[in-house]
Formats: structure tokens, C-alpha cells, sequence
């Protein structure tokens, strides 16, 4: 399957512990040896005289090695074939290019397919004989199907299905499995077409120490590695060292390059006797990798090779495509289960109802193996959870360890609290939304520990043997399954689940606070007019929340399936086409955004305040560190005459207030020195026009020296989307920001007012209550 290990007898190695880290150390790019089946040739880039020669020349081509040292090429072919060589060089790169000659002059010899590349300051030339065992056929109705089951693929998995089967179809190898990375760079076997016969390596994993960083970086480079005989005995190249650099040369691009010793052990142990690997790739970084496995020797020709790679290298260019389809489905499955979820609610006069008595449940939004629900002294159960006791201590350790925490994710519980070992089988990982105020009421969702055991090839280490003196590290002997218990961690939370966690805690608090005025207006017998127009605005703000929430999900699929279509069928589109495609996919962002300050804004007016004895400097000074890099790129001047006061405030709403007005003074501001001032404005000669009782409120204010601001305008800039410049200017923006700052301000019971001229700078006031 992969490499592990590296031979001792290195002096870099010398008198060094022998551990895991020494594979990382062995120099597979430079082996100076060839696999045998072929013969290869390095020529100097500037004669076009071969410096270096394999030593099977003699068997292959009749002619040693020594004799071809010093000569071209050609000692070997027909003017005419040499011509075409030659035509060829100043286009050659590092990626092999095939060249399919008959070498005349070489007597009673194969046919000779010739594979040139560039690298390391050599030109290279490959011989590879066309034996009647080598695996060649394919035609374009075959590639034609395999390009459009890979197309029309509509899951991450079902893609490297649909690639193992082709691959395996096109080859003919006993076993095809597609590998793919975790982060941690082990892997599991993720898709798989194998011989009836043949047990399934498929959900078996293997530790990060199979494949050496030296390894995967060669993989990055040369997309495909290929076994024909893993019996083989390596061939070495004559001389053994390039006579001018001193140093064997650098093989990572070489078709024929012998690969580790120890990757040989490691087949044998496998059971396999030829191999090809092709490498996956996204984005610059190791995705998995194709690779192929055969009991026998196994001659599969270039040119079946080459279409091999290709369907590894369309399918790597799909990876992102596909992973964004397998995101979709689920964002669209919880956003559906969500509504489904909110309609039911909404619709009971007991809001519990809804969350477990109909379909969909609270266990059906997200994956997982369990939910409870803990109101008002019941514990309900779905699913897979801990028990009633369980559950009433996992309560109580929220209040006293994460007592401020809205929502409360971990997906190892045991980490954070010893006891929760006892529950890892159902609940490692937590998702917890706290109702209200009361101290025990909570939402939860489990997941159980990510695997109770997790199949692994073999043991995650290494046996030591001896050779001639000579210390190695082998493979693992032996393959056959064992369990590796792997504690106390489950498959983490994402965090699009998180934020649905924290949308349906929202919405419950919406609820539940609309039945409270209810409730609250007929006690105090208001009229039915007051109860109705409460009802109405409870409604009016729910709807925005809701509308908007709603609207985010179906317009982010317009959003990716416009993008899908300009990077599918571009192409096939004029124009015109694909200008109108664009201007959708710009439209729905603006849209989007649009949604997302609406949902925001609601969400001010709904959520409670926090207020608490607030010293505005510590506020400031976490907002100048969050808007360090671009206060620095805007060359902005933050000065603050004196220190702000202690006041009773919401410290979290307060840095929204501070960031959106400094974020507005660098934005609108065409200097090239901007200048901005917080501070405290006098009481006693006040520079602002407007009348504040300065015995209960404290007047801040933000200044800059930017485009300033119309008096015609000084009201209207505070309502919610409005902007007075066009979309592509001073950086666009929904026009939200000032609204919600409003908003802020307005919560905590003061006032927010500009007075500003055009071309003279801004100041914004705003009131908040004393500390008394």
C-alpha cells in the first residue's frame, strides 16, 4: 500500500536513536537504480552525450554501458529517428512525454517505446520494451464512459467508486482502492473494486507512518508510481555518480526509479506483486491517492498508464466540485429539517411539543446518535443519550464550568471533565443550547465516541531485523486486522451545525418570549388592541428572522450552482451567456448579504443585554487589536485624548458600537493620513447641538477626517440600507451598519447622532447610561 522505513547504515543516522522519525529520512529521490525491465539513459543537456547509463544495456541493447557513455544517441537510431528527438528536446519538461521508436541498429531487439524528460540538468531517455504480456488496449468509448461516470458522479464517495471501477476495468489489477488523507495524514480506504476472491481492504485505515513526508512531497510532483515486478533486482546506473555534480541524480520524474527496500518488504507482506499508484491532489495538498495491486507481475504500458493518470488527474480536479455537492446536501438537509422544525413549534401551545412529538425531531436536524431535551424539571430522550442521572450531572457541570455559554459544543467531553468518560459511548461530543435565564433548562445533541474501535492494516509499528550487520526498520509482518481502541473523541461538530444549534436556540427564545407578553398583556388587562399589536410586532420580528433565515439556504444554492454552471460549461456558453451567469452570482452575493444585515439586525432587537460595570479602555483596546492590520494598511491614526469612563454597559455590544463607527471613519476616507479620535465629550461647553441630561448619561463620540457627511442626510444614513454611494465605492457594503449601531445604542436606553459637512470630517455621538 505505502512505504515504511529507512536502512541504518546512512551516516546521517549514525549512533541515532532508532525511531518512527528515521523514515521520514531516507533519500528515496536519489537511489541511483532502476527497475529492470527497462533500460534508461541521462545525457547532458548541452552535448547530448550520455554521462550516465543503466547497467542492463548489455541484456537490452546489446551494447554496455561503458561503450555508451560519451556517445549520442545516435549509437542507436536512424538519422531520421534522432531528427525527431531532437525536434522534441526544447519542449520537454520534467512530465514524461513518449516517443515510440523501432532502434534499427540494435539487431534482434524488442521494439522500443522511448520516454524523454528534463530534470536536474540532465535530458533523461527511458526504454520500455513492448512485451505480448503488457496491458495496452483501451479506446475513446471506454475513456469517453469512464469521463462521464466520473461527471455525473453526485457524491464525493460514489466518484472514487466510480474511479476504482474504471481504473480497474481499463488495467485489469487484481485489486483498485482509492486512499484519502485524514489531517492527522493517516488514511482509510474509502472506495474499492477488488477480485471476488480477495478479502476487502475497504473502512481499513493506516497510520500517518505508512507513507513518510518525503514520499507524499514526491507524490505532489510525479503523479504516478508503477511496479511492474516487486521480485525485481534493481539495476544500478554506470557511472554511479554524475561526473560533474559528484552525486547520484535527482530520479523523483523517472518512469524506471527503484523504489525503498523497504516498500518491496512492505508489498511482499502485502501479497503483491505489481503495483501503480496515482496520486489525488487538491489544491495544492495530498487529497489520497488511486492505487492499484496485482499477485503477479503485471507489464502495464504506458500509454494505459498515462490514461490512468488522467482519470486520477480529472478526478482530483473534481474533488472540490464534489466535496461542495456532499456541503450542499447536508446544509440543505438541516436547513429543511430546521423550517420543518420551526413550523411545528410555532404551532403548539406547548412549545416542547414540537421538538419531539412529530416528524421531523430535534434528533433528525444534525447527524447524530442522540438528543435530550431537560425543561422545566423533564428530561426527554431521543435516540442514544446518556441516562436521566447522566444528564442531570452533565447540567450541573454546565452551570458551574460554562455558566455564560449560549451554546456549548465539544466533540471530547472526557477532555474538558474526567466523569464524562463514563458517557463517552453515547455523548464524547456535545452540542448544548441553554433556553433561558433558568439555570437548568437545555437543548442538547450527542455524538459517541468517533469509533468504538477502528480497523487498522496491521499494528501501528515496526520491527527491528539485522542484515549483514546492518540495522533495519521493516514494515509491519503482519496484515491481518487488529483494533486499536481510539478514546474519548468523536467526529467534530462543523460549524455550519453550530450556527444551525444557535439559529433554532433563537428561535425558541422568540417563542417563548412572544407566549411571556402574551401572558404578561391579559394579566394587566390591557386592551385588546395592545394585545394585538404586541402579538403583531412579536410576529413582525420573528418574521424577519425567520424570512431572512429562510431565504439564506435556497439563495446560497443559486449562489453554487451558478458558480457550477461558469465552471462546467463556460465553455460551452458565448459570451454573453456567461456574462449574465456572472452577473447572477454577483447579484445573489449582494443578496445575500442584504439577508444576512435583515437577520442581523432582528437579531439585535431580540437579544437580551449583558450589562454589566464596563471599563470602555479594555472594550477600546480589544477592538484597536482586532482592527490592527487594517488600521496599518489604511495608514490610520487612533487617538484617544483621555481615558474613557466605567459604565454600565453590554461589553460585547458595546465593541460591535466601536467597531462599526471606526470601521466606517477608515472606509469613508479618501486621505492618505487618516486620523481618528474616541473620546469624552464636555460637559460644560459641549461642541455637539443637542440636549443630554449629562447627569445620568455619559456623551462619547467618535471623529475622523474623512468625506463627511450632508446635512440633508444626517437622519437618513441610520436607516437600514441605506447608502449614499454607489455599490462599488469606498468598498461597497450592505448599508446595515449604522442601523444596527442605532440599534445598540438605543438598547441600552441612549442616542446616536452625526453632525458632520462635506469634506470636513465626521463626528459621531452617541449617550450611554452612567454607572451610578
Amino acid at each position: 500500500m505505502a512505504y515504511s522505513g529507512v536502512k541504518l547504515s546512512d551516516e546521517t543516522l549514525v549512533g541515532q536513536p532508532i525511531d518512527l522519525n528515521n523514515c521520514d529520512r531516507e533519500p528515496i529521490h536519489i537511489p541511483g537504480l532502476i527497475q529492470p525491465y527497462g533500460f534508461l539513459l541521462c545525457l547532458d543537456e548541452q552535448t547530448r552525450q550520455v554521462v550516465m547509463a543503466s547497467a542492463n544495456t548489455k541484456d537490452l541493447l546489446g551494447i554496455a554501458p561503458e561503450d555508451l557513455v560519451g556517445t549520442g544517441l545516435g549509437r542507436l537510431m536512424e538519422p531520421e529517428q534522432l531528427l525527431e528527438v531532437e525536434r522534441l528536446w526544447p519542449s520537454i519538461t520534467e512530465q514524461g512525454r513518449l516517443l515510440g521508436v523501432r532502434l534499427e541498429r540494435v539487431l534482434n531487439r524488442p521494439y522500443f517505446k522511448l520516454i524523454l524528460h528534463r530534470y536536474d540538468d540532465l535530458l533523461w531517455v527511458e526504454g520500455e520494451p513492448v512485451a505480448d504480456n503488457s496491458v495496452s488496449a483501451f479506446d475513446l468509448p471506454t475513456l469517453n464512459l469512464a469521463m462521464g461516470s466520473l461527471l455525473s458522479a453526485t457524491t464525493t464517495l460514489e466518484m472514487c467508486r466510480v474511479a476504482a471501477t474504471q481504473v480497474r476495468a481499463l488495467t485489469g489489477f487484481d485489486r483498485v482502492a482509492v486512499y484519502r488523507f485524514a489531517p492527522d495524514d493517516s488514511g482509510e480506504v474509502v472506495a474499492e473494486d477488488v477480485r471476488e476472491d480477495l478479502p476487502t481492504w475497504l473502512g481499513m485505515h493506516y497510520p500517518a507512518t505508512d507513507i513518510p513526508k518525503q514520499a507524499r512531497a514526491m507524490y505532489l510532483k510525479n503523479w504516478l508510481r508503477f511496479i511492474a515486478d516487486a521480485s525485481y533486482v534493481p539495476v544500478p546506473l554506470v557511472p554511479a555518480k554524475h561526473p560533474v555534480t559528484n552525486r547520484p541524480p535527482d530520479m523523483t520524474y523517472s518512469v524506471l526509479r527503484s523504489v525503498s527496500p523497504i516498500h518491496i518488504q512492505y508489498l511482499h507482506n502485502l501479497g503483491s506483486q505489481a503495483t501503480m499508484t496515482i496520486s489525488l491532489i487538491e489544491d495544492g495538498k495530498l487529497w489520497g491517492m488511486i492505487t492499484c495491486h496485482h499477485q503477479s507481475p503485471r507489464l502495464v504500458s504506458y500509454e494505459l498508464r498515462d490514461l490512468c493518470q488522467f482519470l486520477g488527474k480529472t478526478v482530483s480536479a473534481l474533488l472540490k466540485t464534489k466535496q461542495q455537492y456532499d456541503e450542499l446536501a447536508y446544509r440543505q438537509h438541516i436547513a429543511q429539517t430546521q423550517t420543518r422544525l420551526f413550523e411545528q413549534v410555532g404551532t403548539q401551545l406547548n412549545f416542547v411539543d414540537g421538538l419531539y412529538r412529530f416528524t421531523p425531531t430535534l434528533l433528525d436536524v444534525f447527524d447524530c446518535g442522540g438528543a435530550a431535551i431537560c425543561f422545566d424539571g423533564d428530561i426527554i430522550q431521543l435516540g442514544h443519550t446518556p441516562n436521566p442521572e447522566q444528564l442531570t450531572e452533565l447540567v450541573a457541570w454546565l452551570r458551574e464550568f460554562a455558566p455564560d455559554e449560549e451554546v456549548f459544543y465539544t466533540d471530547s467531553y472526557a477532555q474538558l471533565n474526567p466523569a464524562g468518560r463514563a458517557i463517552r459511548g453515547t455523548a464524547s461530543g456535545i452540542i448544548a443550547i441553554r433556553l433561558a435565564q433558568a439555570p437548568s433548562e437545555y437543548i442538547f445533541w450527542f455524538r459517541p465516541e468517533q469509533l468504538q474501535t477502528v480497523t487498522w492494516a496491521g499494528r501501528n509499528e515496526k520491527n527491528q531485523t539485522t542484515v549483514d550487520g546492518q540495522i533495519f526498520l521493516s514494515p509491519r509482518q503482519s496484515f491481518e486486522a487488529w483494533k486499536e481502541t481510539v478514546e474519548d473523541t468523536a467526529v467534530p461538530w462543523q460549524p455550519m451545525e453550530i450556527a444551525a444549534a444557535r439559529d433554532i436556540r433563537l428561535f425558541i427564545s422568540d417563542v417563548r418570549l412572544k407566549i411571556f407578553n402574551e401572558l404578561q398583556a391579559r394579566a394587566r388587562g390591557l386592551t385588546a388592541l395592545n394585545i394585538e399589536l404586541e402579538r403583531s410586532n412579536d410576529e413582525l420580528d420573528s418574521f424577519a428572522y425567520v424570512a431572512s433565515h429562510d431565504l439564506k439556504e435556497p439563495l446560497r444554492g443559486i449562489h453554487n450552482y451558478s458558480l457550477f454552471l461558469l465552471e462546467d460549461y463556460a465553455d460551452k456558453l458565448d459570451a454573453d451567456g456567461v456574462s449574465k451567469l456572472q452577473t447572477l452570482v454577483r447579484l445573489s452575493q449582494r443578496m445575500e448579504a442584504l439577508i444576512e444585515s435583515l437577520l442581523q439586525i432582528s437579531r439585535v432587537g431580540r437579544q437580551e443585554l449583558q450589562l454589566q460595570p464596563t471599563d470602555l479602555n479594555q472594550v477600546l483596546a480589544e477592538v484597536l487589536d482586532l482592527l490592527s492590520p487594517r488600521i496599518q494598511e489604511t495608514n490610520t491614526t487612533v487617538e484617544v485624548p483621555a481615558p474613557l469612563p466605567t459604565l454600565r454597559c453590554d461589553p460585547v455590544r458595546m465593541s460591535e458600537v466601536f467597531n462599526n463607527l471606526l470601521t466606517n471613519a477608515m472606509k469613508y476616507n479618501t486621505k492618505a493620513a487618516r486620523y481618528v479620535e474616541i473620546g469624552v465629550a464636555p460637559t460644560g461647553q459641549p461642541t455637539y447641538h443637542r440636549p443630554v441630561d449629562t447627569s445620568l448619561f455619559e456623551v462619547l463620540y467618535v471623529k475622523d477626517n474623512g468625506i463627511g457627511i450632508d446635512s440633508k442626510h444626517h437622519e437618513s444614513i441610520f436607516r437600514i440600507f441605506k447608502r449614499l454611494h454607489s455599490q462599488d465605492k469606498y468598498g461597497g457594503g450592505t448599508g446595515a451598519g449604522l442601523a444596527i449601531v442605532k440599534k445598540m445604542v438605543e438598547k441600552h436606553g441612549g442616542e446616536l447622532w452625526v453632525e458632520s459637512e462635506p469634506g470636513q470630517g465626521a463626528t459621531f455621538y452617541f449617550t450611554v447610561p452612567k454607572l451610578l
